[in-house]
């Protein structure tokens, strides 16, 4: 769901500024991506609920929350090459992408719940 998002989502802004940053994000570095994260993701809960039972989803979804706001200084960071036009633009494009698979594990979890 994360992946088809920020594919979804990188079109929009290629036709809302017509920069095409598909040499350094494209379709298959987002499926990558958001498959590595959801994957990292569910370990992280697994290991949280064994460990702390009733309180693991809580401890997953604050250390989740909080790693992807630390996650957001990755793109902002991100050094493009020279040849790259407006490289200002790039953060718009990338930084709302790492709310992509947190938003999509919070939507998804409760319909798994009991």
């Amino acid at each position: 769901m994360a992946a088809i998002a920020a594919n979804i989502y990188d079109r929009i802004y290629f036709f809302a500024t017509q920069v095409d940053y598909s040499d350094i994000i494209n379709p298959l570095t987002l499926v990558g991506f958001n498959i590595f994260v959801s994957l990292f993701a569910g370990l992280l809960y697994t290991g949280l609920t064994y460990f702390f039972k009733r309180k693991g989803a809580i401890a997953f979804n604050f250390v989740y929350s909080v790693g992807s706001f630390a996650c957001v200084i990755i793109p902002i960071a991100f050094t493009l090459p020279l040849s790259q036009p407006f490289p200002e633009l790039f953060p718009g494009l990338t930084v709302p992408m790492v709310f992509f698979p947190v938003i999509a594990w919070m939507t998804i979890d409760p319909l798994f719940k009991k």
